[in-house]
């Protein structure tokens, strides 16, 4: 399943691209609904390039369908990240723990000005989950999901940079 998500983010561009290229972002992402709170992995830098690996965990309820046929307290993924900070982009994989065999996601993030002190943000991916009857219901309720945390997720990088005086 293709996908493709926007949000606008009330903050220069400049500033929302460093600061989800920054480790202490998500050490700030405490109490977003249906994830724990997220662990840097690592982080590398090489010139205006930082590689960043996340690993998150699913913490929402499923349906008795999906139930049927994973664990949900096995959902956790790591996100690696590449961001390219002169070029506004990030490009992204997710890799299950688990599941590999069932799950493959991969994509990018494109960040541009929106007027003055505003950003958009694309998100361009490709999803793909093979379970026998319910997979296409789940990549539409991954998507969905994902969409409600790119649109939270806006908010708290908005007030992450207001906080610190950096944008």
């Amino acid at each position: 399943m293709r996908f493709q998500l926007e949000q606008q983010i009330h903050a220069p561009v400049e500033s929302v691209v460093e600061a989800f290229a920054d480790a202490e972002f998500y050490a700030a992402l405490q109490g977003v609904p249906k994830l724990a709170p997220p662990e840097v992995l690592e982080r590398r830098t090489s010139g205006n390039t930082v590689q960043l690996c996340v690993r998150y965990r699913f913490t929402g309820e499923v349906s008795s369908a999906v139930r049927a046929v994973v664990d949900p307290n096995r959902f956790t993924w790591v996100e690696e990240a590449d961001h390219d900070l002169d070029a506004r982009r990030v490009t992204f994989r997710l890799l299950p723990d688990h599941y590999a065999d069932r799950f493959r996601c991969a994509g990018r993030y494109e960040f541009e000005a929106a007027g003055e002190r505003d950003t958009r943000r694309n998100c361009f991916g490709d999803l793909e989950v093979r379970m026998p009857l319910v997979g296409r219901r789940v990549e539409k309720a991954i998507v969905s999901g994902l969409r409600d945390h790119l649109d939270l997720e806006a908010d708290l990088v908005a007030r992450w940079i207001t906080d610190r005086g950096i944008g």
